[in-house]
C-alpha cells in the first residue's frame, strides 16, 4: 500500500514538473514575468512533494536514501531542484532555472518510472503502462496545440489573400486581424514544442524500459523528431530572426504537414508503435 500511495505521489510530481519546465520554457522565448512567477511557485511545490516524500521514505526505512542508484537519482533530482530555487532567490539568474530543471526533470522521470526500484513485477508493469499512458496523453495534446496554430495560420491565409486581392466582403470581416492570428498561431507553437520534447523524453524512457535495445532507427522516433526540429525553427525565425507574416504561416503550415504524415503513416510504419494501428 505505501509503494501505491509513492507512484501515485510520484506521478503527481512529475506532471507538476512538466507543467512548471512549460512555462519556463514560455518564459525563456517570450520573458513574461507573470508566467516565470506561476513556475517559481509550481516548482516550489514540486519541491515540497519530494521533500514530504523524502521523509516519508526515510521513515519507512530508517536510513538517509542513497544506498541505491534509484535512491540516489531521486536525492540528484531533489538537490537540483533545492540548489535551483535558491539561487533564483539569491542571484536572480535568467533561465538559470529553466535548464537545471530539464535536467532535473530527465533525472525525475527516470527515478519515477523505473520497475526496478519495485519489488513486485506486477507494480513495475504497471507503472511502465502509465509512463506510456502519460508520454501518448502529452503527445497528443502537444498535436492538438500544433492543429489549432495550423488553423490560425490558414485563416491567416486567407485572411492574406482576400486583402491583397481587395475582397472586401463579408468573410474578410469574420476573419479577425492578420495580427491576432499570426499571434494566437505562435502562442500554440510555443506550448505544443515543450510539450512535444517533454513527451520525447518520456517515450524514450518508455522504449529503454520496455524494448531490447533502443531502436533509435525506428521511422516514428525520426520522425517525431523532424516534427520537433521543424517546429524549433519555426519558434527561431519567429524569435531570432524577427519573421512573420506569410511566410511563417506557410512553414507552420508545411510543418503541420509533417506531423500528420508522422502521425498516420510513420505510426503504421514503426516496429513498436502499435497503438496507432
Amino acid at each position: 500500500m505505501f509503494d501505491i500511495y509513492m507512484t501515485r505521489l510520484h506521478e503527481l510530481t512529475v506532471v507538476l514538473y512538466a507543467l512548471s519546465v512549460l512555462l519556463y520554457f514560455i518564459d525563456f522565448l517570450q520573458h513574461n514575468r507573470k508566467v516565470n512567477q506561476t513556475a517559481f511557485w509550481l516548482l516550489a511545490f514540486v519541491w515540497v512533494l519530494q521533500t514530504v516524500f523524502l521523509f516519508l521514505y526515510m521513515m519507512k526505512t530508517g536510513r538517509f536514501p542513497v544506498l541505491t542508484i534509484f535512491e540516489g537519482l531521486y536525492f540528484y533530482a531533489w538537490i537540483l531542484v533545492t540548489l535551483s530555487l535558491g539561487i533564483n532567490r539569491l542571484m536572480r539568474v535568467d533561465f538559470f532555472v529553466f535548464f537545471t530543471n530539464i535536467l532535473g526533470f530527465i533525472v525525475m522521470a527516470i527515478h519515477t518510472f523505473a520497475p526496478m526500484q519495485f519489488e513486485e513485477n506486477v507494480m513495475g508493469e504497471q507503472v511502465v503502462s502509465e509512463l506510456l499512458l502519460i508520454h501518448i496523453t502529452i503527445a497528443i495534446l502537444s498535436y492538438g496545440a500544433f492543429s489549432l496554430s495550423c488553423v490560425f495560420s490558414l485563416l491567416y491565409l486567407i485572411q492574406y489573400d482576400s486583402l491583397k486581392r481587395k475582397k472586401w466582403g463579408a468573410r474578410l470581416w469574420r476573419i479577425t486581424d492578420l495580427t491576432k492570428l499570426d499571434h494566437m498561431s505562435y502562442v500554440l507553437n510555443l506550448i505544443g514544442v515543450p510539450m512535444l520534447i517533454l513527451s520525447l523524453i518520456l517515450g524514450l524512457q518508455w522504449a529503454f524500459l520496455k524494448l531490447n535495445g533502443m531502436p533509435w532507427y525506428d521511422i516514428k522516433i525520426i520522425g517525431s523528431f523532424i516534427v520537433l526540429t521543424a517546429y524549433s525553427l519555426y519558434l527561431y525565425l519567429r524569435i531570432s530572426k524577427g519573421l512573420s507574416g506569410k511566410s511563417l504561416a506557410l512553414w507552420n503550415a508545411a510543418s503541420f504537414l509533417i506531423v500528420l504524415i508522422n502521425f498516420f503513416l510513420f505510426g503504421q510504419l514503426s516496429s513498436f508503435h502499435f497503438w496507432y494501428r
